[in-house]
């Protein structure tokens, strides 16, 4: 049957199922959120006469719930008016909705009984051949089918999403031996296309597989932590970013999420697993139970491993010692090892210094590591029967750059399986059966598809569904067809090609610039179109400030004038060449990021993408065609009569105020995505994607299009508009005279200049407008504060 998803019941509206419910209205789906009815009035309700039977009271806790999601930070929705898709209702009342869902998700307390009570509702309401799945992260989902109908437990299972589900990827699938196959399929299919998940197909053991693994290697760290002698700082300083772990690395994540969350998994970890060779693991430290008699529990409590402080006026982070539980100023962490590694951007490489360490900080990975190493080759076939599922489950449900599996292959699985056993930590006998077979890695690429190590067939099998993405690693081999020290060029099959940036934060500087022309040379020439994208962290920070602040410091404004020229340029190129380019921004995409994407032929954009024109940070405008081309999209606006007056005026003020938007979505609010512009949700899909487009615009007979002549500009009657909101906000102290300098060179831009009236004008009119305010930015010394603050600090300067 062809199933589809247009309605949705949530049902519970605590932190998990409002945020479900929001990720689902991200997607299009229509929402019914529900939760309890409240048992008494509060105070409040009384004083206003208010019954238990008014609906203001029966749905305050669903309400309350909902107002809390939706103005949370990180933002559970792309678009805040998304929030429109969702109703809110009572289990009382309102139940009879779900007779009109598609798929019904619980999400209610963790208690059995419970959840029994309302899948017997659920049971009274549901239509049959509705979806019904629990997001239980603890409860045995057998233990469900207890009372159900047939037709319930075939299309029953467990579906387990992360916190926050709009960011984190992972979505396990928990099937029953009663769960039709074919909803399993659907399910896999389902998640990882229209919610952007990593599906994890899960057997149902306890906490499935990534808390499961995750949760014995943060208990294992401690562990580590304590038979070093390491601190808290220390810890978070090896576990972060170094080893390709969120920032907030391991205590601070703690305190993010909740130590009692960390301490009820480890609990029924350790009481579930009494079969578990590293069960005592599962035990939590002494430290762990004071931290929990006195409540300090992390950001909800207001103090846990960390603890914000007022001091002089100003913010201070103390960190606990767990020795004395006294907390104290942060100490700066310091290992020789971390320095060396300091130049060596991939990680896969750093990991091989990481672990070859003469100090504690190479002891702690060597202990820590081998220790999970041995963990997780034990938990092959009980908790997955192929070890790539417990790489993706831990990578996405945790923000692991790598995974345990794909780790130990870039430190050398044969090498290291001697200095395991030297350590107490051997590992599972098919390792040595893999090793004895003469394969020595864990995955391999081939022909561009990631395969991994099949146990039982002793070879390499395809992972799953992984011929329909498009990994740029897999391709690094073999598909490279021109590289240079900033990027690569990737015949990405079909005709196509793809190039990468590789520079740090994917910087555009000179290497990078000629790799993009590069490409469109070899692509007018003999291919049928270009894909700009990569698959780093961020698509791109922007400009190279670097070589701009040595040549503006240095008085050398003829190859300032020489670069900005010729990035303009180029970035004109990727609208004007005669083959389809199609540019596919994530992640971090500022400045002449922004500015490239903005000149795409068509853009397919991750969902997460944080796109913005923030030149005005560091006393610039945009000068690679971004201000030209919003004063464009205005024009053309206006001439499709899809447009207000104020337009301009709220184009001006997003390069003004540096508006980074926070998705995708809310780019296209802005006008920075277009509407015929597309939007990838799983990450994953991108480059594929993209190059779909490619193929797309190319059969549908892409044509190079023609420079506009026709931007409408408004003269010194838009100049005076901008003005008066501009010296407004200078009078109320919002902005400095610098800011006010570089305001008025963008309105300057945007209004064409010193026309007398409104009129149209060229692009490259305006592109020479725009290169000549960013050249006249150079020589402000307080503009090269700006930069020089960025540069040498990371953080913008207010002057």
């Amino acid at each position: 049957m062809t199933r589809r998803i247009n309605k949705v019941a949530v049902l519970g509206s605590g932190i998990m199922g409002s945020r479900i419910a929001c990720h689902f209205a991200n997607i299009g789906v229509e929402v019914i959120l529900l939760d309890m009815v409240p048992r008494e009035l509060t105070e409040q309700e009384q004083k206003k006469g208010l019954t238990l039977d008014d609906k203001a009271v029966r749905n305050r806790i669903v309400q309350q719930s909902f107002d809390t999601a939706v103005k949370s930070k990180p933002a559970p929705l792309y678009d805040k008016d998304f929030a429109t898709r969702i109703a809110l209702g009572n289990f009382t009342d309102d139940m009879a909705l779900i007779k009109d869902c598609d798929w019904i998700v619980e999400v209610v307390v963790e208690n059995l009984d419970i959840k029994k009570k309302i899948f017997d509702q659920v049971e009274e309401h549901r239509k049959p051949g509705t979806l019904v799945t629990s997001n239980t992260s603890g409860i045995p989902i057998h233990l469900m089918l207890d009372g159900r109908s047939e037709d319930f437990q075939k299309h029953f299972c467990g579906t387990h999403f992360f916190n926050p589900p709009r960011y984190l990827k992972l979505l396990e699938i928990i099937p029953t031996a009663k769960t039709d196959q074919e909803i399993v399929d659907f399910f896999m299919h389902y998640g990882d296309l229209y919610l952007g998940k990593t599906m994890v197909l899960c057997k149902d053991t306890p906490a499935f597989i990534a808390n499961r693994v995750g949760i014995y290697a943060i208990l294992k760290v401690i562990d580590t932590m304590q038979k070093l002698d390491l601190n808290v700082d220390e810890i978070d300083k090896l576990t972060g970013p170094v080893i390709g772990r969120p920032k907030s690395a391991t205590f601070r994540t703690s305190d993010v999420v909740g130590l009692d969350t960390l301490i009820k998994v480890a609990n029924g970890l350790y009481q579930g697993l009494p079969n578990d060779e590293a069960r005592d693991t599962f035990k939590l430290p002494e430290v762990v139970g004071k931290l929990e008699g006195n409540k300090w529990l992390g950001d909800k409590t207001g103090q846990g491993f960390y603890k914000k402080t007022k001091k002089d006026g100003k913010t201070e982070i103390l960190t606990l010692d767990l020795k004395t539980l006294e907390y104290q100023p942060k100490q700066k962490a310091k290992f020789a090892t971390l320095e060396t590694t300091k130049t060596i951007d991939n990680l896969k490489e750093r990991f091989k210094v990481l672990f070859s360490g003469k100090d504690k900080a190479g002891e702690f990975y060597r202990d820590s590591f081998y220790a999970l190493f041995k963990y997780v080759t034990n938990r092959i076939p009980e908790i997955a029967d192929e070890l790539y599922k417990i790489d993706d489950a831990i990578c996405a449900g945790f923000g692991w750059e790598v995974g345990p599996f794909e780790t130990w292959d870039a430190v050398g699985v044969k090498k290291s399986v001697e200095k395991m056993e030297e350590m107490g930590y051997k590992p599972d006998q098919w390792v040595y059966d893999m090793l004895e077979a003469g394969v020595e890695s864990f995955y391999t690429a081939k022909e561009g598809i990631r395969h991994y190590y099949d146990i039982d067939s002793k070879a390499y099998k395809p992972v799953p569904g992984a011929e329909e993405y498009i990994m740029l690693d897999n391709l690094r081999e073999n598909k490279v067809v021109w590289s240079n020290s900033g990027s690569s060029i990737f015949d990405l099959g079909d005709g196509v090609l793809g190039i990468e940036f590789h520079t740090k934060m994917n910087t555009l500087g000179g290497e990078v610039v000629e790799g993009i022309n590069k490409a469109i040379d070899m692509a007018e020439k003999d291919y049928r179109g270009l894909v700009i994208g990569n698959q780093g962290a961020q698509f791109s920070a922007g400009a190279n400030l670097g070589m701009v602040f040595m040549y503006a410091i240095e008085q050398e404004y003829d190859e300032v004038d020489f670069m900005i020229r010729h990035f303009q340029n180029t970035i004109m190129r990727v609208r004007y060449s005669s083959v389809p380019v199609v540019v596919a921004p994530h992640g971090l995409t500022l400045g002449g990021g922004c500015e490239m994407t903005m000149h795409a032929d068509r853009v397919q954009a991750a969902a997460e993408t944080y796109i913005g024109l923030v030149e005005v940070g560091v006393g610039l405008i945009p000068g690679g065609g971004g201000t030209k081309e919003l004063t464009k999209r205005v024009s053309d606006a206006i001439e499709t009569g899809d447009v207000e007056l104020n337009a301009l005026q709220n184009a001006f003020m997003n390069i003004a105020t540096a508006k980074v938007a926070t998705s995708a979505e809310e780019a296209r609010a802005m006008s920075i995505i277009r509407p015929q512009d597309n939007i990838t949700i799983n990450k994953d899909r991108q480059i594929a994607d993209a190059k779909e487009t490619v193929l797309e615009l190319t059969e549908a007979g892409y044509t190079r299009p023609v420079e506009a002549t026709n931007v409408k500009v408004q003269g010194k009657t838009g100049m005076a508009l901008f003005m008066a909101g501009v010296n407004g906000m200078r009078m109320g102290n919002y902005i400095s005279d610098h800011d006010v300098k570089i305001a008025k060179k963008i309105a300057y831009v945007m209004c064409g200049g010193d026309l007398s009236y409104p009129q149209e004008v060229s692009e490259q009119y305006l592109l020479d407008l725009e290169r000549e305010a960013f050249l006249s930015l150079t020589g402000e010394k307080k503009t090269l504060e700006r930069i020089q603050a960025i540069l040498t600090g990371g953080k913008p300067l207010r002057n």
